[in-house]
């Protein structure tokens, strides 16, 4: 049987997502909206048009799933794709009315529940938070 020394800090940061989504699952699905789907919006709300690679990479979705996403999300009426006037092979992605409208409903109850861990957990521990999961990343990408 294998030895490991460290915790498990991949399966730690899954459960802290866990931890966290559950306050937020809730309003999503009462919304009709999946994890990804939200994901998505939260990406179109902070960076407006956006090209479906860079949808895939900052709402950490793969090709073949965020297909399926931006499908339902289009038929939704939450979004709307554009081709690339200079080259075809390039889709963007955009927020309708409606899908501005929904992040902008649920953001509230996203930012309560940041507020609620900053006031919990402390302002400092929170930042120093952030910073860690930054650094992490950045480890990583070396």
């Amino acid at each position: 049987m294998p030895s490991f020394t460290h915790r498990n800090l991949p399966r730690l940061l899954l459960q802290a997502r866990e931890s966290v989504m559950t306050h937020t699952r809730p309003s999503l699905r009462e919304h009709g909206l999946s994890d990804q789907q939200w994901r998505v919006l939260r990406v179109l709300g902070e960076h407006g048009t956006v090209e479906t690679g860079r949808v895939s990479r900052e709402a950490y979705i793969l090709g073949p799933s965020l297909t399926g996403v931006l499908t339902r999300m289009e038929r939704d009426g939450l979004i709307r794709r554009e081709r690339d006037p200079t080259d075809q092979r390039r889709t963007a992605i955009a927020a309708t009315s409606k899908g501005l409208k929904l992040a902008e409903k649920l953001s509230h109850t996203v930012e309560a529940h940041y507020e609620w861990m900053e006031k919990t957990l402390g302002k400092e521990k929170l930042s120093e938070l952030y910073e860690l999961l930054d650094q992490v990343i950045e480890l990583e990408r070396r």
